[in-house]
């Protein structure tokens, strides 16, 4: 019995040690977004994005802080994915269509146009 407890619990430390082995990389992505509306979508979209560990936009700041799997998506699809939503993904602007389907207050300078 005692051998069976050692051996289930070496299957899951090695397991988890594969996890770890994974190439998980950490990324900040400047955006254009404006409100918390935009946090929700964009953390909403790319936090169910095969690859992508971990995504959170400081509004204030308007950083996209990333965690994600380089062998499963690259920061280029990221950044693409991010323009697909609407908004500015470093030196790469947004879609021009997803962008005019944001709410008024998503858009680029919404908030002040709104006085908020």
């Amino acid at each position: 019995m005692k051998i069976i407890i050692v051996l289930l619990i070496s299957t899951v430390m090695i397991g988890c040690g594969m996890v770890k082995n994974s190439k998980t990389e950490t990324v900040i992505i400047q955006t254009n977004a404006e409100c918390g509306m935009c946090k929700d979508r964009i953390e909403g979209e790319l936090n169910y994005v095969k690859g992508i560990r971990f995504a959170e936009l400081d509004v204030a700041s308007k950083e996209l802080t990333l965690k994600y799997n380089s062998e499963q998506i690259s920061l280029d699809e990221i950044r693409k994915k991010v323009t697909e939503i609407g908004y500015d993904a470093d030196g790469l602007k947004a879609d021009p269509k997803a962008q005019t389907e944001l709410p008024a207050c998503c858009q680029p300078g919404g908030m002040k146009k709104e006085g908020k």
